[in-house]
């Protein structure tokens, strides 16, 4: 009997590896596990110029996915935007996020859409897209509560959560108590790593900031650090195998992660997994899903004096701290692929 076949339909900027990308590599793999027959459809997505987007979004439209070499291909998993618009008999969503500055992000200093007419027309005719294009999915999942709320509050459309399993699941471990804090990612205007910079201002010595990732914020990071007169406090660790991640995780006082209005959030499970608290912000979005302010970890206002306090309150109880970290643990220890492949490919069975 022949194996039914599945696309991941995925998008990807040149040299740009992330969390999505992982979850794309780790979901083609659980399915490969599993005994399914499995290809990923990956086209390139360049967010500007505004005016462009439009045409890099319908390329998706234009793919041929429906069979390969006269065969036909039994399903596609679309993930983020725009891999959606892509057309299949059988199209079961996994929606990672959609094009954010056009929603949640719209009007804020993180989008680049103006009051310009063009540009007005241009978002207006993304969203119809979205609207017409989800809605012809078999069933849609999405990655977090965060991301189905705002499915839901900006194009009426309903979901169901699927949280994905992080990259090294069944490897974390805890281990003593260290005098840093760890953040674990890319290096980017969104995950606000300057705020955590800052709150070093207000962290009492000898506790100290490990940055561990790269990304396009790393020079004024360190031009921030210098200014800040924070470099015996502060260490960019880059990129850092997976052993040395793991030990770093294992080893931190807790992790400090305060993006914005984050879609998920590996960092978080990963923290918990490893036994250790969290320190997030009110507006982190998919990280509050997991934190709870005083149980699992400190959720503050995002000002660097705020993170800062909370650093100091986790070095003052120790204790308190390690139960934190375990109260973490007890949250994410239920989220497996099992149930998230169960799902995705039910239309199969």
């Amino acid at each position: 009997m022949a194996r039914q076949s599945i696309c991941v339909c995925a998008v990807q900027a040149p040299f740009i590896t992330g969390g999505a990308e992982i979850l794309v590599s780790e979901l083609v793999q659980q399915l490969k596990s599993r005994g399914f027959l499995v290809d990923v459809v990956n086209i390139p997505f360049k967010w500007y110029p505004v005016v462009d987007i439009v045409k890099q979004a319908l390329i998706w439209r234009f793919a041929e996915v429906a069979e390969s070499n006269g065969v036909p291909i039994d399903m596609v998993i679309p993930t983020k935007f725009p891999s959606y618009l892509v057309k299949h008999p059988l199209k079961v969503t996994w929606l990672f996020h959609q094009h954010r500055e056009i929603y949640d992000l719209y009007g804020t200093s993180y989008c680049s859409f103006t009051d310009d007419p063009e540009e007005q027309e241009i978002r207006q005719t993304l969203i119809d897209m979205d609207n017409k294009t989800l809605r012809e999915s078999r069933s849609i999942y999405t990655i977090s509560k965060n991301v189905s709320s705002r499915l839901e509050r900006f194009n009426g459309i309903g979901s169901e959560t699927l949280y994905p399993p992080p990259h090294y699941a069944g490897r974390y471990q805890s281990g003593e108590l260290g005098d840093y804090v760890l953040y674990a990612g890319r290096l980017e205007q969104l995950k606000r790593c300057d705020l955590l910079v800052e709150s070093f201002r207000y962290v009492d010595p000898p506790a100290r900031l490990v940055l561990a990732g790269r990304g396009p914020q790393l020079e004024n990071l360190k031009r921030q650090v210098e200014r800040l007169d924070l470099s015996d406090r502060v260490q960019f660790a880059g990129f850092v195998p997976e052993d040395e991640l793991l030990a770093l995780y294992a080893g931190a006082l807790g992790v400090l992660y305060a993006p914005v209005d984050e879609d998920y959030g590996y960092v978080t499970v990963e923290a918990f997994l490893s036994g250790r608290p969290v320190v997030t912000c009110t507006d982190s979005g998919g990280t509050l899903e997991f934190v709870e302010d005083g149980r699992s970890g400190y959720v503050v206002e995002p000002n660097a004096e705020a993170i800062g306090a909370a650093v100091n309150q986790l070095n003052a109880d120790r204790s308190n701290a390690r139960d934190m970290g375990a109260d973490g643990r007890t949250r994410v220890a239920g989220i497996s692929w099992d149930y998230v492949i169960d799902k995705l490919t039910e239309p199969l069975r």
